[in-house]
């Protein structure tokens, strides 16, 4: 069934689970994402990132996605995520996406609010929900979702990289401002493979989620080890973007099944296994089994 955030997300923040987004720009994506949730009686988020849409255009995806999230049997919000542009977000909202992010993080804090402001009174006309990013969540080189070149030459001997993190009394004031959703936070992850293991700041998450009552969302997730994820989840986070690792196992799974005289179709089986396997790791991890 076809839902919006705040239907999966507000029993999470309350019952002290996660729910994983998951970027699906193909078909075989999108099956072993949804195929995953149905046998782990799982809520789930579906969709693609504006860096995404060269590999799946926005409105081929919601013509794929809106329909399956539909006939599904447990709760799928498609999503926009890292939407960029005011005009990408209110075409995923026309299309019938059930979700946007609009990531205005690399602006200043008053463009961030009045933007953010304002589509979310669009997106809470269309019956769906939004997400925003306050602090800004960096981008590991060669990352699927970089949205700043700049971002992916940063490293911890140039620069401190908490200047960037989010400071939990200006998300009060962002939330009670904005009325966004759901709000991405910057606590030391990074988009994409991670060269060395990422030091994430427990303690910020944890006075975060105690200042307001918005669901809280970790991106960069793929590569985390599991004690990251039960902490961050223990801490207050109730969603977890997830991209790197289903793309990895989908694309190892197809190269395996690939030789000299088979075809694309011979790759699917397996590759649809693989991502749904991925998938089904991290829900368990999430503890959002058996919460549809």
């Amino acid at each position: 069934m076809l839902v919006n955030m705040n239907d999966v997300l507000l029993p999470a923040r309350t019952g002290k689970y996660a729910v994983g987004l998951f970027n699906t720009v193909n078909l075989e994506l999108a099956r072993g994402v949804i195929a995953a949730a149905e046998e782990m009686n799982s809520p789930v988020i579906i969709g693609t990132a504006e860096i995404l849409l060269p590999f799946g255009p926005l409105r081929e995806l919601a013509d794929l996605l809106i329909p399956m999230a539909e006939r599904a049997s447990v709760p799928v919000v498609v999503h926009l995520d890292h939407g960029l542009k005011e005009e990408t977000c209110k075409a995923a909202l026309e299309y019938g996406f059930s979700s946007v992010m609009y990531d205005c993080s690399t602006a200043s804090y008053e463009e961030n609010v009045e933007r953010v402001a304002a589509m979310t009174a669009l997106a809470h006309k269309y019956g769906a929900t939004i997400e925003a990013e306050l602090g800004h969540v960096g981008d590991n080189e060669g990352s699927a979702e970089a949205t700043d070149e700049a971002s992916a030459k940063v490293s911890s001997e140039q620069l401190d990289p908490t200047r960037f993190y989010t400071d939990p009394s200006m998300a009060k004031d962002f939330i009670e401002k904005t009325k966004a959703d759901a709000l991405a936070i910057a606590v030391g992850t990074a988009h994409g493979a991670y060269k060395l293991p990422p030091k994430l700041d427990f303690d910020r998450i944890t006075e975060i989620a105690g200042v307001i009552d918005t669901p809280l969302v970790l991106h960069g997730g793929s590569g985390l080890t599991d004690q990251d994820f039960k902490t961050a989840i223990e801490r207050g986070i109730s969603k977890i973007n997830i991209f790197t690792d289903i793309n990895n196992a989908g694309a190892k799974a197809a190269a395996q099944a690939y030789c000299d005289g088979k075809g694309l179709t011979d790759t699917i089986p397996s590759t649809i296994d693989a991502i749904k396997k991925s998938v089904m790791e991290k829900m368990i991890l999430f503890g959002s089994v058996d919460k549809k």
